[in-house]
């Protein structure tokens, strides 16, 4: 038998929750519907990549849901070991269903939010009330830091006599992206202190579910054909079984509370109370460190602003290197998003600095120039372990602004030191050449990127060998972050002690070079110039933003104002910017359908929210009005009261109302709105 406890305890007395200062909280009139309970969803995480996630109503709507969702290889290998729990309360000889599924046959079944009396985030952790007659029984779900561990009390509040609750335990082992259909799979369940442990095959990683004074009966009956709404919408796989291994059983009166861990930890924390504070106490510091850090401008800030603030570490995982133990890098999405080096550049100034936390920062850029190969930032690290993939042109001249932006907060002349070999090392890659033809024209001073069959810029989208946005030649974006990388290097030359003149020199041919991006006709940018096979691409984009929005821009004022407007009139939605402007070829309105359909759609048209807070940024620059600035970034912002609660979505429908979709919880979103906030209130 495996010792499976630091700290058994008893049942505990008191629950440890926070003061009720919420800011997210529904009642009956959202649970009392699972059609609109089921569209809203939580998100835990534990600061190692692995997650906790489903709905208000109960129910599991997509695979990425689950109750214990483990990074078995930190930040990545994420593997559903706990899906769903399913609980009974009986009291005063009646039974109350506490959980909610769907199942393919149609039918809803148990219905257990019909007894929810409501719900609310504290921080970021998820709380039920379930009213059973008199009786009021809370619900949290939280996970332990740098583990693979989630916690799930129950708390009786109110009751005029016991509570008898029964928890049946659904269990799963499988890829995150995948579904499971059981066949005749036998797990091993065996007894552990407090407990059981499940060992899905030989040579699987186990795992646990404990409970301290709680009865534990094994089972071993898989339950089938449960229904995921949104893998249907998806087009994707939408039945999957899970494994009922164990009902567990205790009795709660009045003041009682019962903590249930589910953990890869064969040595963990039990006691949920101190578990509960560990977790309150660090949220609580997180938002100390925020209002340390601009203390007159925490005072205004909307709810929604402090809220984001707490979904801002949610992105924050450890990469452990060999060079970097404590390394540490940024998730570019949830549910199924890995750590991405243009995402991770893009998000890092708002997850941290404007959040107080420029320690993160320096972690983040140190762990990521132990990658740069060629002068090339990795676009992604796979998740199956492999070697990092090099196809991205533009994650490495992000780079280049989220160093900036760190040394402008904190004026760290070491790091900027360390960093600066990297960053002429990639200078010098664009200036002779890398992979995919990345390579500036020595002509004109810009860069130009791409080869059939790729996609390099953000607009990365690919069906098969079809690349639905080529954008092969000089992309503008691309040469903003050029210009202002240039820039860039001339500043921080001297700190390293080297001339800035070569730079200089360079950032000045680029700026008289980027006169030929002028579409005089539209009174705008060109998109990408130079393609070889179509000259000039005419196509309205929202890409020309950035070239307004940096802090050094190509454009002559009046030029930067005319961009301003045509994405002001023809890309702005309520929650981003248009990825293309209706009324061009190839508009798509609606992001919706199985793969091939959405990854056609998801730059021709899809409207995406980070880009809110570039154009905020870049309106502010032009017009000088803070107030207008503001009341662009306030519709998203209050985004954290829906889809994603406490967090800000992907993208969103081109046509209204602008349906959210994609990614519940993404990283340059909650980033850039909540930097483009702070930049603005400045």
């Amino acid at each position: 038998m495996a010792n499976t406890q630091r700290q058994t305890g008893s049942t505990e007395s008191e629950s440890a929750s926070p003061s009720r200062g919420v800011t997210i909280e529904f009642g009956r009139e959202i649970c009392g519907s699972l059609e609109i309970a089921e569209q809203r969803e939580w998100l835990v995480t534990n600061g190692v990549g692995g997650y906790a996630s489903g709905t208000v109503g109960g129910n599991l709507t997509r695979r990425y849901h689950g109750l214990l969702i483990a990074a078995l290889h930190p930040p990545l290998g994420r593997t559903q070991f706990v899906a769903q729990l399913e609980e009974t309360a009986n009291y005063d000889g009646s039974s109350y269903a506490l959980g909610t599924n769907r199942w393919a046959s149609g039918a809803v079944e148990p219905k257990g939010y019909l007894n929810l009396e409501s719900f609310h985030l504290e921080g970021t952790s998820p709380v039920w009330r379930f009213a059973p007659a008199d009786a009021l029984l809370e619900k949290r779900i939280w996970m332990r830091q740098g583990e693979n561990t989630t916690y799930v009390q129950y708390s009786l509040l109110r009751g005029s006599g016991p509570v008898r609750l029964a928890v049946k335990a659904l269990v799963n082992y499988r890829d995150f992206h995948s579904n499971t259909h059981a066949g005749d799979w036998r797990m091993q369940v065996g007894s552990v202190q407090n407990g059981i442990q499940i060992t899905a095959f030989d040579g699987a990683v186990p795992f646990y579910i404990l409970g301290a004074n709680a009865r534990f009966e094994q089972k071993h009956e898989w339950y089938r054909d449960f229904f995921l709404s949104e893998e249907r919408a998806r087009g994707l796989d939408d039945l999957e079984d899970y494994l009922f291994v164990a009902a567990m059983h205790v009795e709660l009166v009045a003041g009682q509370s019962v903590t249930f861990v589910f953990t890869a930890h064969p040595i963990t924390e039990l006691e949920g109370a101190r578990a509960l504070v560990e977790q309150t106490e660090r949220e609580r510091k997180l938002i100390s460190k925020w209002s340390e850090s601009d203390s007159a401008a925490v005072s205004g800030a909307p709810a929604w602003v402090r809220q984001l603030v707490l979904a801002a570490d949610q992105f924050i995982v450890k990469r452990v290197l060999p060079e970097e133990p404590e390394g540490q890098s940024i998730l570019a999405g949830y549910h199924w998003f890995g750590d991405w080096g243009r995402d991770t550049m893009i998000a890092l100034p708002g997850l941290t600095l404007t959040t107080g936390r420029p320690e993160v920062a320096r972690k983040i850029l140190f762990a990521f120039a132990h990658y740069v190969d060629e002068g090339m930032l990795p676009n992604n690290f796979p998740d199956g372990g492999s070697q990092p993939k090099y196809n991205t042109v533009d994650a490495a001249l992000w780079y280049f602004e989220a160093v900036r932006q760190y040394f402008e907060a904190t004026k760290d002349e070491e790091a900027v030191s360390q960093l600066y070999t990297v960053l002429t090392q990639v200078i010098r890659a664009y200036v002779k050449g890398t992979r995919y033809r990345i390579h500036v024209d020595e002509a004109d001073g810009l860069v130009y990127a791409g080869e059939e069959g790729v996609q390099l810029t953000w607009m990365d989208a690919k069906v098969g060998d079809w690349v639905v946005t080529p954008r092969i030649g000089k992309p503008v974006e691309v040469n903003a972050l050029w210009y202002n990388a240039l820039h860039t290097m001339a500043r921080l030359a001297p700190v390293a002690g080297a001339s800035a003149e070569p730079f200089q020199k360079r950032a000045e041919k680029v700026k008289q070079s980027f006169a030929k991006f002028w579409n005089s006709r539209a009174n705008c940018c060109y998109d990408v110039i130079d393609d070889p096979r179509n000259g000039n691409d005419a196509t309205l984009r929202p890409n020309q933003i950035f070239a307004v929005s940096l802090p050094e821009s190509p454009l002559s004022p009046k030029q930067q104002k005319a961009v301003v407007d045509v994405c002001a009139r023809r890309l702005l939605a309520s929650y981003g910017l248009r990825s293309l402007a209706p009324g061009e070829p190839g508009y798509q309105g609606h992001y919706h359908g199985g793969p091939r359909e959405r990854d056609a759609a998801y730059h021709q048209g899809t409207v995406w929210g980070w880009l809110l807070g570039p154009f905020a940024l870049a309106h502010l620059r032009v017009y000088g009005d803070r107030k207008t600035a503001l009341s662009f970034l306030e519709p998203l912002g209050i985004r954290i009261y829906a889809e994603g609660l406490g967090s800000l979505s992907e993208i969103f429908d081109g046509d209204p109302p602008f349906t959210p979709r994609g990614c519940i919880a993404q990283a340059w979103t909650v980033a850039e709105v909540l930097r483009a906030w702070r930049a603005t209130i400045a």
